[in-house]
């Protein structure tokens, strides 16, 4: 039985309306699979932020509606409180400016 898009986006809607901080992300947390995954995991990690990373390269079906879920074509993506928050350049962005901080609680 083959997974559908719609199965696939109201998997990834459960997922980033239940957990405070959702990173989907090439690889794993403790093995990011692209730099700019690595860079957000670290900048979580230096924050201190507890979050849920979701590896779309075990899940094809994952992979292609995560793309459409948000309208948002690359990945890594960031999801604070059911939002998406953005991709690696947005987040380091953010974070530089201590936009991220604040938007975690972490100022």
């Amino acid at each position: 039985m083959s997974t559908t898009l719609e199965d696939s986006l109201a998997k990834i809607k459960e997922t980033v309306t239940s957990n405070k901080v959702v990173l989907y992300m090439k690889g794993t947390p403790h093995a990011p699979m692209c730099g700019f995954s690595a860079q957000v995991v670290n900048i979580l990690d230096h924050l201190g932020v507890e979050f849920l990373g979701q590896n779309i390269l075990e899940d094809e079906g994952i992979r292609q509606a995560i793309k459409v879920y948000a309208d948002w074509p690359t990945l890594p993506q960031l999801y604070i409180d059911g939002e998406l928050v953005g991709g690696c350049d947005i987040t380091t962005e953010m974070f530089q400016s201590g936009e991220l901080q604040t938007l975690l609680g972490r100022q």
